[in-house]
């Protein structure tokens, strides 16, 4: 059975974003975009190969997807994250979305819980959910997120997405790690209790 994560790039007061570009994400009028570009290259102190390795797939949210699939496919296949997105497995979570042009994209039935419900059944080792933030509160909320990885990067913003919202109950974590970076990130690594 597969174990569903989320993993977030987030500022100390909650704004989420990629760490890609000032364009990467202008929704809303949203003009601090690329704020965590200067943090990326220091994430690979904290991070290890084994986390590709234990990911099987990928789950995307529409938007998210729609971005990812524009800029992963044309990076050089040397760049592992890039090898890793391309030959792993995707899926994208989208009421509105009728073609997947990624290799390896398929695109879920309506009734996101119950698809992901299923498709936690027939995966092994662990799917990614990056970006995503509609998707993730979703997944929250109907009780299927396994873990959850943020990495918080020292920086208040005032404006942007939030990752999280309401939730019906309140959901209990368990600290599973802490790293820091020469650049201040702090990855936290939690598992969702019962």
């Amino acid at each position: 059975m597969g174990a569903l994560v989320i993993i977030e790039f987030l500022t100390v007061d909650g704004v989420m974003q990629g760490l890609g570009s000032p364009q990467e994400d202008t929704e809303g009028g949203f003009t601090a975009g690329g704020w965590g570009a200067p943090y990326a290259q220091s994430i690979h102190q904290i991070t290890t190969a084994s986390g590709l390795e234990n990911t099987s797939s990928y789950l995307f949210g529409r938007k998210t997807y729609e971005k990812m699939a524009a800029f992963w496919p044309h990076q050089p296949s040397d760049n592992p994250m890039a090898a890793h997105l391309n030959a792993t497995p995707k899926y994208v979570a989208s009421r509105t979305l009728t073609d997947a042009a990624w290799a390896g994209t398929r695109i879920l039935p309506s009734g996101v819980p119950a698809a992901v419900r299923a498709l936690k059944m027939t995966v092994e080792g662990d799917i990614a959910v990056l970006g995503s933030g509609v998707l993730c509160r979703e997944l929250l909320a109907e009780d299927l997120v396994d873990e959850i990885r943020l990495f918080i990067h020292p920086l208040l913003l005032g404006a942007g997405k939030r990752l999280f919202g309401g939730l019906p109950a309140p959901r209990h974590l368990a600290l599973k790690s802490v790293a820091q970076t020469d650049l201040g990130t702090v990855a936290l690594v939690y598992s969702l209790q019962p």
